[in-house]
């Protein structure tokens, strides 16, 4: 069983492990770039795409979900926020971390990066409760591993695997990525 990441007739199936390795790739490179309300939101649905929160086989989403915002500015702002994290993720920022070398990463980066190029921001969310918001995200990190845990009923990151031991921390929205990130 696999994952996909879709816009309208185009999708990107990632095997289970797959899935795992761009979560991580991405956790790592959004904990860099974050600042605004919806940077967090953005964080949220790739924390989502945490198999150990979800299930196995029961992740992703569609860029018809996503509520890039309500005006074309707004909408290009978020669209340059993601692409500006995926470029990130694809700098390998971090992958030294990971222990292990992620060979097709960076193959569904690309992918990723080229659908969210060519999504019309103008399309209406399909489900627009699927893509996380206030109360449900929060600026909170990992101290351990240095990334977004931004999900407020699951305190663990995508590196701790869901072990409650875990130290979650609280974030100001503005000091996310210069104290709790560095």
């Amino acid at each position: 069983m696999g994952n996909r990441i879709s816009s309208g007739e185009r999708d990107i199936y990632m095997s289970n492990g797959g899935t795992e390795v761009f979560a991580e790739v991405m956790t790592l490179a959004v904990a860099a770039t974050a600042e605004r309300r919806w940077d967090f939101r953005f964080a949220a649905a790739v924390a989502k795409l945490d198999q150990n929160v979800m299930g196995r086989g029961a992740v992703g989403f569609g860029l018809e979900d996503v509520d890039w915002g309500g005006g074309a500015d707004e909408q290009e702002e978020n669209r340059r926020f993601v692409l500006r994290t995926v470029d990130l993720a694809l700098s390998r920022h971090r992958w030294d971390e990971l222990g292990y070398d992620p060979p097709f990463a960076a193959d569904n980066l690309r992918d990723f990066r080229a659908m969210v190029l060519e999504f019309d921001m103008a399309t209406p969310a399909r489900f627009p409760g699927d893509f996380p918001d206030y109360p449900e995200v929060l600026p909170a990190s990992c101290v351990e591993h240095r990334v977004l845990s931004p999900l407020e009923w699951y305190r663990a990151c995508v590196f701790c695997g869901g072990q409650s031991g875990s130290a979650v921390r609280v974030c100001s929205a503005s000091s996310a990525t210069t104290s709790a990130m560095s």
